[in-house]
């Protein structure tokens, strides 16, 4: 049978019979062939030994420069992870699951594992030895495919029975006929792939930790041992990606919390329950103060609303069920019906909006509500404040006609631009999230989804912002603007969040009074610049690496004598400083200035002010950034004005020292 293969290009190539994906690379030129490692075939991922069947068919050759690359390595890295402790550790090991994880910072890829005997990370070098072996001897990945009966047979016989598992779950979910194997050499294992022509392609990899993880995350099910590696085509990168981590551990919240001392989390409130200490409230209360006269200054009104409603409440709006697994368990109140920690801000919102009868010419009506919501996280994904059970978000709900819908939109965008631009997040895409036409977690009538789509589109392009759209990122009551930042060391955060909503007006039957004198629907938006307080804060630690700006610093300014001959003048300078609501302490200890300024460096305050003799007798003060280092002599008054412009200002202007004699 003739084929005609279709290439980018636009140019085809023609054979009588079946052909490999490799064999039209070969054709091409020996260096192409030699440099491909999958192909992408009428749009499905394959490996470069599949046939090609049918008469016409569009062929994408995969190099290590295509964005797919990277996910297929890693892929087959986990494999020959798998390869190599079954080789050290014997036929008894039963391996789970091993897939890429090309969005995660720290990590490229995992294998869940049950040993026979526990190891820990002092085992990791042994089993990177032998990785190396198997990547040395370019073992080729061979798929085949056994129907049902036949694959059991083969899984009951290599003793994996977690596998034999997965497929009665994919004959249940998705009625599947056939299995596929990849054979590499002795070792066998059930995948999908696809995967690299042969182990040889794997160029470096480094394994980073062991940890332990419950199969299907269930704590009711058994704990396995996790194996966390990284991979990648070249030794530079791989090497720079080591130093990133590096450099991620070192500005990790939860340890420079021990200095900082912003937060508390325990055992005994609850893990993933944050409490704020005062020096953390001081950050956490300047931003919610900043963002709170911004909303006001825009037309937002304030709301307060209670942590917990009726169960009833959250099936009208859909958070329950929707988000029932992820929810605290219902509270049963005697004969009453349940209450639910509330999951979300905007049912509240909602009951404060029909609270009264509204005319278009109040529209649009703004609530905002710095909310805590509580969610019931896996333990084993809680993260300091990056991951909790109970959460602060700076949410508003705009509720408004359809014509006023788009003008309220960009509104949105423009201020969670400015949140990100005032903290210098200035680097991030913008992300739409669509519902998956496939899935049934989305609620509403499909028209209000398009509608709420294109209404996006409509704001996004307007304002010329380059977007994505990724399916199955919306909400499930509506589509989404998400804000993805990344930070100084390359990691992507989700942070600012915009989200349209023709879903929830309806099941809660908000209207309006128009012009014409009757009732019409409402549009509502969800919007949150900040998303969680708690994460929002934990990022900027690391952001910052506990180093906040000036008007963010727990303490402003510390104000060293350099001896306690001069305290009292530390005093003054404290106390005229405080007038101005500045946040600052005097070491008076007994300590060498030395210490001082190293002590004070080290909790990260912005300025110091050290003073001796000299500053006593001109009503100075010499001034110490603890980054940039000595500064200079500075009038006391001139000092306290600067500062108050940093402040004011959110550090667009720094101090220039005008040293004095």
């Amino acid at each position: 049978m003739a084929i005609e293969v279709q290439l980018p290009d636009g140019s085809s190539r023609h054979y009588e019979q079946a052909v490999t994906a490799l064999k039209v690379a070969e054709d091409i030129s020996p260096r192409l062939a030699s440099a491909t490692l999958a192909a992408v075939v009428d749009g499905r991922m394959c490996d470069v030994n599949s046939e090609l069947t049918e008469s016409v068919c569009q062929l994408r050759l995969i190099t290590n420069r295509d964005d797919e690359a990277l996910e297929i390595l890693r892929h087959t890295a986990a494999h020959v992870l798998a390869d190599a402790v079954v080789r050290l550790y014997g036929k008894d090991v039963q391996y789970t699951i091993g897939p890429a994880l090309v969005d995660d910072f720290q990590y490229g890829f995992y294998y869940d594992f049950d040993l026979p005997d526990s190891i820990s990370a002092d085992d990791l070098p042994k089993i990177e030895q032998e990785m190396a072996k198997i990547i040395a001897e370019k073992v080729p990945l061979q798929r085949e495919v056994l129907d049902l009966d036949k694959a059991k047979t083969l899984l009951k016989d290599l003793g994996q029975d977690y596998k034999i598992e997965m497929i009665d779950d994919l004959v249940r979910d998705e009625n599947i006929q056939a299995v596929s194997f990849y054979r590499q050499g002795d070792f066998i294992d059930m995948c999908r792939g696809p995967h690299l022509p042969n182990t040889g392609k794997v160029k470096a990899f480094k394994l980073l930790s062991v940890a332990g993880a419950y199969w299907r995350g269930d704590e009711n099910k058994k704990m396995l041992t996790r194996i966390y590696g990284v991979a990648f085509f070249d030794k530079k990168e791989l090497a720079a990606h080591i130093d990133r981590i590096a450099e991620a551990k070192r500005r990790d919240h939860r340890i420079i919390n021990k200095d900082l001392n912003l937060f508390v989390i325990n055992d005994t409130v609850g893990p993933g329950l944050p409490m704020w200490t005062p020096a953390g409230s001081i950050v956490r209360m300047e931003l919610q103060n900043w963002l709170q006269n911004e909303l006001i200054r825009q037309g937002y009104q304030i709301v307060f609303t209670p942590h917990i409603g009726k169960l009833d409440l959250y099936r009208t709006s859909g958070h329950y069920p929707y988000y029932k697994d992820s929810q605290f368990p219902p509270i049963e109140m005697g004969e009453e019906t349940g209450y639910l920690l509330r999951p979300m801000n905007c049912p509240h919102h909602l009951q404060i909006y029909k609270a009264t009868q509204h005319s278009y010419r109040e529209l649009p009506i703004r609530l905002a509500e710095f909310g805590a919501v509580y969610r019931m996280e896996q333990t084993g994904q809680l993260n300091g404040l990056i991951r909790v059970r109970g959460f602060t978000q700076d949410d508003a709900h705009i509720i408004c006609t359809t014509e006023q819908l788009e003008a309220e939109i960009e509104s949105c965008i423009e201020l969670v631009k400015l949140v990100l631009g005032t903290l210098g997040l200035d680097t991030y895409r913008v992300r739409i999230g669509l519902r998956d036409p496939d899935s049934d977690k989305y609620t509403g009538d499909s028209a209000n989804w398009d509608l709420a789509e294109n209404n996006i589109r409509a704001v996004v392009r307007k304002m010329d912002l380059p977007f994505t759209e990724e399916q199955g990122e919306a909400a499930f009551y509506g589509p989404k603007i998400d804000f993805v930042v990344t930070d100084c060391i390359g990691r992507e955060w989700q942070l600012g969040t915009i989200q349209v909503d023709y879903n929830l007006p309806e099941r809660f039957e908000l209207e309006y009074i128009g012009a014409d004198n009757t009732a019409h629907r409402p549009v509502m938006i969800h919007r949150a610049p900040f998303g969680s307080l708690e994460r929002f804060i934990g990022i900027l630690i690391e952001h910052f690496a506990g180093a906040f700006p000036l008007w963010l610093s727990p303490k402003q300014v510390a104000v060293l004598p350099v001896s306690d001959k001069y305290n009292e003048y530390a005093a003054s300078v404290a106390a005229r400083l405080s007038q101005d609501y500045v946040r600052v302490e005097v070491d008076d200890t007994a300590e060498k200035i030395g210490a001082k300024i190293r002590k004070a460096t080290l909790a990260k305050t912005p300025y110091m002010l050290i003073v001796g003799q000299r500053e006593v007798d001109s009503q100075n003060v010499s001034v110490r950034h603890r980054t940039d280092g000595d500064a200079g002599v500075m009038n006391l008054e001139d000092f306290a004005a600067a500062l108050g412009t940093e402040i004011k200002t959110k550090g667009a202007q720094r101090i220039v020292v005008a040293t004095t004699s």
